[in-house]
């Protein structure tokens, strides 16, 4: 559950470091992002002669909150930070960057973004 202005990791190697929700696209005038959600961001922090740029405008789809979520079958899944994967474009749901840091949800696969799951160290 994360709101405007919140600062994320960034867990793919496309050389952000940390990045700002400034937006959920196509949501209208939504309050809170949840996990598996696309969202708008801005890159707060990046690493020198990377893909991306600090102050450019991203999509992303957020893959570890903090905050916990109940699943279907009464379990919850929570994580130790609220971490983020950069996609390539709007319509392709394919991430930007070549590999993926650290565990992501499995809601991830179940929203469509079966590539972010496939290059991911753990899913749980």
């Amino acid at each position: 559950m994360l709101q405007i202005r919140s600062i994320l990791n960034v867990a793919d190697n496309t050389g952000a470091k940390s990045v700002a929700l400034i937006g959920m696209s196509g949501k209208g005038n939504r309050k809170y992002a949840y996990l598996g959600e696309m969202i708008n961001v801005v890159v707060k922090e990046a690493i020198p002669y990377a893909a991306v740029k600090k102050s450019e405008v991203l999509q992303a789809v957020i893959v570890r909150t903090r905050k916990e979520k109940r699943r279907k079958d009464g379990s919850y899944i929570r994580f130790d930070d609220n971490a983020c994967v950069i996609l390539a474009s709007k319509e392709v749901k394919d991430p930007k960057g070549t590999r993926i840091f650290g565990p992501i949800a499995k809601e991830i696969k179940d929203n469509g973004f079966s590539k972010i799951a496939s290059l991911a160290e753990e899913i749980y």
